[in-house]
């Protein structure tokens, strides 16, 4: 029986959780929102704001969805869900985006040489980092990584590698740390959909400006 390594493998796919080590710099969701959002960032981080829920279940279980529009129980989710739910409030889904993108360009993706996948799958294709870095590096722009937290604008998205090992993945809000200095992110490492202060909480691989080309 071969079941159980493939459903762990599946599950680590993921990325995202830090058991050993959870932020304990959550920020309160009294955070307010742009009134007026002008530009597509500021929508996306108002966007990420509203989708802030500490009670969601981290479960990186492989889930049957629906094609397209489809997500998992709204009271569980990973980083990517953060991510493709705020975008999802702004009318884009990323499960068609990178589907249409991946079956296109299926050698581009890590699927094949990461997780041995021969075709695509819409139930987790979206939902896993490294494919996110491919699509928002094709489909969008590709930022410097630094250490310079004002290189960090509304609305680009970050990825991190945990332990050298967990792909993760948040949106950068448009809401300043307690000292000023930081802009916090909206993602969930294991502790519910949250805004905190964890930029530099884990090491930077990845930035990325990805908008609607409408």
């Amino acid at each position: 029986m071969k079941l159980l390594p493939i459903l762990l493998l599946i599950g680590f796919s993921f990325g995202c959780k830090e058991s050993d080590k959870l932020a304990t710099n959550t920020i309160e969701s009294t955070s307010l929102v742009i009134e007026n959002p002008i530009t597509f960032q500021e929508k996306l981080s108002n966007a990420a704001i509203s989708i802030i829920d500490e009670t969601v279940q981290y479960d990186p279980s492989y889930i049957g969805i629906k094609y397209p529009n489809g997500d998992v129980p709204k009271n569980k989710g990973v980083c990517t869900d953060v991510v493709i739910r705020a975008y999802r409030k702004l009318g884009i889904d990323l499960q068609k985006e990178v589907h249409e993108d991946l079956k296109a360009n299926f050698s581009l993706y890590p699927n094949l040489k990461k997780w041995g996948l021969k075709k695509p799958d819409t139930n987790i294709d979206h939902r896993r980092v490294p494919n996110l870095e491919v699509f928002f590096t094709r489909k969008g722009k590709k930022l410097e990584v630094s250490n310079n937290p004002n290189d960090y604008k509304t609305g680009e998205i970050v990825t991190w590698m945990i332990n050298g090992k967990l792909p993760h993945i948040g949106i950068v809000t448009h809401n300043k740390s307690a000292d000023g200095k930081r802009p916090l992110l909206v993602h969930n490492v294991g502790g519910g959909q949250v805004l905190e202060d964890c930029l530099f909480s884990y090491e930077i691989v990845g930035h990325y400006l990805f908008k609607s080309e409408d």
